[in-house]
């Protein structure tokens, strides 16, 4: 009987080593079920100690073809090489896509620090589409830019544009924490940016006037908010507005009650006029707003943030006069607590805020978000938000009915071990621009014919 139920034991684990082999010799879907399931289950430690010793050889063949492109990377500089082409892909609803993609010059996501590692704080890199080019910030600052008909050749050519940050900060004493976006508005380049000084740590927009042979950034709006250690929950998105107004999203930054303060600009999505660089608050209550864009025919500001422990979240804010929209954090979330000593309201609206118009349990690592209205020209019947993701690999897919408030459809397209930092679209070419964080590479999106 021992020997029968040895056999067993011996044969299941045989299955579940197997099993486990093909999920992750050629990378695996973070959110597959079996896998959360497991994790569930099984102790951190112990997961941890499976991964390193179980899946060793496909850990290392997958580590090694990645070095392999780091060195193909740094070796051609500045060229933008195109490495990926038209690779087809699908989406869960079996939409075809093509893919290719570009190498930028930044250095890469080190995984092995761990998502909250301060120096993954700088590998964070953001783009913006603007005419006919395409300008791109890394997280320590390098800004370069490349003609953007430049996508359809072997390369980009990416020019190098000098800039003052660092000395900046240098002179100032500030030490650089990373970048939290890049926007460009009426001939200016806005950036945020996260540094430390002997206050603490803070969040800052900065800008410069627009020039491709030298950029010159200048305080243009100073929070006073600060903080006393490093947490990745200081959001930092910036997205154009209304006139002369630009948006910005400040994340709770990990102080107790400050999104529900109002004396406090943690955790709200706030107005910044571009002349007199007054600000005001347009709604509250958010943890670490990721995504953010503003839908100019429907005065609606979608944004999208990062849940605890599930619960990440796309809201929803038509804008009314005199009406400051509260989002619930940390009061109310769809998310788990990471300690017992937290709790959190599930439903948002009982408890007079706003329910998120979708929201992701388990997380997904929700980034930035673009909304497309429906376009004859293109055949694009729906309206569509397209919700990129770090943790997931994703773009989530959602088409909506006119007036962007309820959900028709669903759909998601992963993209096998990859981050998705940032997403922008381009409608001269039907496009859509992705940064891959862990090349990282500039991904070239568009349905296929």
């Amino acid at each position: 009987m021992k020997f029968f139920l040895l056999l067993v034991t011996s044969c299941l684990t045989l299955v579940l080593i197997i099993g486990f082999w093909s999920i992750t010799s050629s990378g695996y879907d973070r959110q597959n079920k079996l896998i959360l399931t497991l994790k569930e289950i099984i102790p951190s430690d112990l997961a941890r100690e499976v991964r390193d010793v179980i899946f060793f050889i496909p850990n290392l063949k997958n580590r090694n073809e990645f070095l392999s492109l780091q060195v193909e990377k740094y070796e051609q500089g500045l060229n933008g090489q195109l490495f990926k082409e038209k690779e087809k892909i699908k989406s869960n609803k079996n939409i075809e896509f093509e893919i290719s993609e570009f190498f930028l010059p930044f250095p890469r996501l080190d995984t092995r620090l761990g998502w909250a590692a301060t120096e993954n704080s700088k590998r964070a890199h953001y783009l913006e589409v603007l005419n006919d080019k395409v300008l791109v910030i890394s997280g320590i600052g390098q800004t370069i830019f490349f003609d953007k008909k430049n996508i359809f050749s072997k390369q980009l050519n990416q020019n190098n544009i000098p800039n003052n940050l660092s000395s900046y900060l240098k002179k100032n004493n500030y030490k650089l924490i990373g970048i939290r976006d890049l926007f460009v508005n009426d001939d200016y380049v806005y950036i945020s940016v996260q540094h430390k000084d002997d206050k603490g740590f803070t969040i800052n927009v900065y800008r410069s006037k627009l020039n491709y042979e030298k950029l010159s950034f200048e305080p243009f709006f100073i929070t006073n908010e600060y903080w006393p250690r490093y947490n990745v929950f200081s959001g930092g998105r910036l997205e154009k507005y209304k006139e002369n107004e630009i948006l910005f999203s400040i994340g709770f930054s990990g102080v107790k009650n400050a999104a529900q303060n109002k004396d406090s600009l943690l955790g709200k999505i706030i107005s910044i006029n571009q002349i007199t660089s007054k600000h005001k608050i347009i709604s509250t209550g958010h943890r670490n707003p990721q995504g953010l864009f503003y839908e100019k025919s429907k005065d609606l500001i979608i944004n999208t943030e990062h849940g605890p422990k599930g619960g990440d979240e796309v809201n929803l804010n038509f804008i009314k006069k005199n009406s400051i929209p509260n989002y619930g954090w940390a009061i109310a979330s769809y998310g788990v607590p990471y300690t017992a000593k937290d709790t959190f309201k599930k439903s948002h609206s009982k408890h007079g805020f706003v329910e998120p118009f979708k929201y992701y349990t388990p997380s997904i690592g929700i980034s930035e978000v673009v909304n497309l209205v429906p376009n004859k020209k293109l055949n694009r019947n729906f309206n569509t938000l397209y919700v990129s993701s770090l943790r997931a690999g994703s773009i989530y897919i959602i088409e909506t009915d006119k007036e962007i408030k309820k959900i028709i459809k669903e759909d998601r397209l992963y993209f096998n071990e990859q981050r998705l930092r940032d997403i922008e679209y381009d409608s001269e070419l039907d496009v859509f621009f992705i940064l891959f964080e862990y090349t990282p590479s500039i991904g070239i999106l568009k349905y296929s014919s």
